[in-house]
């Protein structure tokens, strides 16, 4: 989801540039990211970070993984950085990116999980291969998630929540949890909310969710 343009914009932008948790020219790390973490610790991938609450969330309950989160909106990252720096989470890095093939900044079998929340519906029908559950996507991450991998994935857009069901039988994926309704079902206790999100859920509108395996 976009978001406006942050006030302080370059300034902010150069300042985040020499914090440890931001990162730049990334595809560099592809096989060495425990390298840059320090250790061998699971590591989870964000694609699409919003204004950072739900990776630093993770990021701060849970210190034995290590946490990615790739955005290519500048005022995303910012903000998302920002509070990384505040809340001293040093296994969390953020990376200015727009990521059109996974495996170039990732090796095979190198991430534990993936998180695609709220992603870009492209509601177009052109724009279909740009959606971030296209198969081709789907292809990707399958070769970069480890042999116990899952990708979670949310979306108040119920076009797009079809489109990748039916994906996702396209590749043979195996659904793990599934729900149109995520605030009204079993597995939201477990799940960790976007600022979205729950902005969403407090004006009633459902929450498409699935976590599966490739």
């Amino acid at each position: 989801m976009r978001q406006r343009k942050i006030k302080n914009f370059e300034q902010r932008f150069e300042a985040i540039l020499s914090l440890p948790n931001f990162r730049q020219e990334i595809k560099r790390y592809r096989g060495r990211w425990g390298e840059i973490f320090g250790n061998g610790n699971k590591i989870y991938l964000e694609l699409g970070c919003g204004k950072g609450n739900f990776i630093n969330k993770k990021a701060c309950e849970n210190r034995q993984n290590n946490y990615i989160s790739i955005d290519g909106e500048k005022s995303a990252i910012i903000i998302a950085t920002e509070k990384a720096s505040e809340l001293q989470n040093t296994n969390l890095v953020l990376a200015k990116e727009y990521v059109k093939n996974i495996e170039e900044y990732f090796a095979d079998g190198e991430l534990a999980g993936i998180y695609l929340n709220f992603s870009d519906p492209w509601p177009k029908k052109r724009n279909a291969k740009r959606r971030l559950t296209y198969r081709n996507y789907l292809l990707g991450y399958k070769k970069v998630l480890d042999a116990e991998g899952f990708v979670e994935f949310k979306t108040d857009n119920d076009d797009l929540f079809d489109f990748t069901l039916e994906e996702l039988q396209a590749v043979e994926a195996k659904v793990l949890e599934v729900t149109r309704d995520l605030h009204n079902s079993e597995y939201e206790a477990a799940l960790t909310m976007t600022e979205y999100e729950e902005k969403f859920r407090n004006a009633g509108k459902n929450i498409n969710y699935v976590k599966f395996k490739l």
